[in-house]
């Protein structure tokens, strides 16, 4: 359900108001970003003043998982139903163009907008493992598992993802021709990548199937 404006009038986040070339209804689109980027922006507001605090994010269906503290005052107000954003961005390359103002960035990002829901009890302890596992696969088997007093001390949101509850927008291409030749022009991509694994010094364990894992999802340019 589209969110609803303090006047009472509905508004629908996935309506584009600029370039909306730009923009896409595509859920395979916001799928992938978000199944790529496991970092996020949440945003809300708190005592009438704006809060925001990146956080490591797990797409799960329908729904986007997000975790922090018991103790973080600012998630206790999302418990209690305050509304919130989520912003996931890639940056995906510089775009050089002739001029400053004409220069530009390829890029994938997505808002999300609604209420956030807290799960407890088995279903809380199924999400964290899911958020794990999610981030980095396989990786709740290599370890022990959580206990009762690390899930308890844990507060596990999903936030839904909804029909005019998102938005997805991106730009891909160069530059336009220069008019001079002698100004150099074009894109300079930019990726997301898992460098070689730096073990805890000590640890005589080979290095996890996780990790090899991790280090697939992020690789180097060719």
């Amino acid at each position: 359900m589209p969110p609803v404006r303090d006047d009472g009038a509905m508004t629908d986040l996935s309506t584009p108001t600029r370039k909306p070339d730009r923009y896409t209804e595509d859920r395979a689109r916001l799928d992938e970003l978000l199944d790529s980027m496991p970092v996020g922006v949440l945003s809300t507001v708190v005592d009438g003043m704006p809060w925001s605090v990146p956080l490591l994010v797990a797409r799960d269906g329908d729904r986007v998982l997000l975790h922090g503290s018991t103790g973080a005052g600012a998630l206790r107000h999302l418990v209690a139903g305050a509304p919130l954003t989520l912003t996931v961005v890639a940056l995906d390359g510089l775009v050089l163009a002739e001029s400053a103002f004409d220069s530009s960035a390829n890029y994938r990002s997505a808002v999300l907008r609604g209420t956030a829901v807290e799960i407890g009890g088995e279903e809380a302890w199924q999400g964290l493992e899911r958020l794990t596992d999610r981030l980095l696969p396989g990786r709740t088997t290599e370890i022990r598992a959580s206990t009762r007093r690390e899930v308890a001390a844990t507060t596990c949101l999903v936030l839904p993802i909804e029909e005019g509850s998102w938005l997805f927008k991106s730009r891909t291409g160069g530059a336009d021709a220069p008019s001079e030749r002698s100004v150099w022009t074009g894109v300079v991509p930019l990726r997301l990548v898992a460098g070689e694994p730096e073990p805890t010094p000590g640890t005589t364990a080979p290095t996890p199937a996780s990790v090899h894992a991790v280090r697939a999802a992020y690789p180097a340019f060719p």
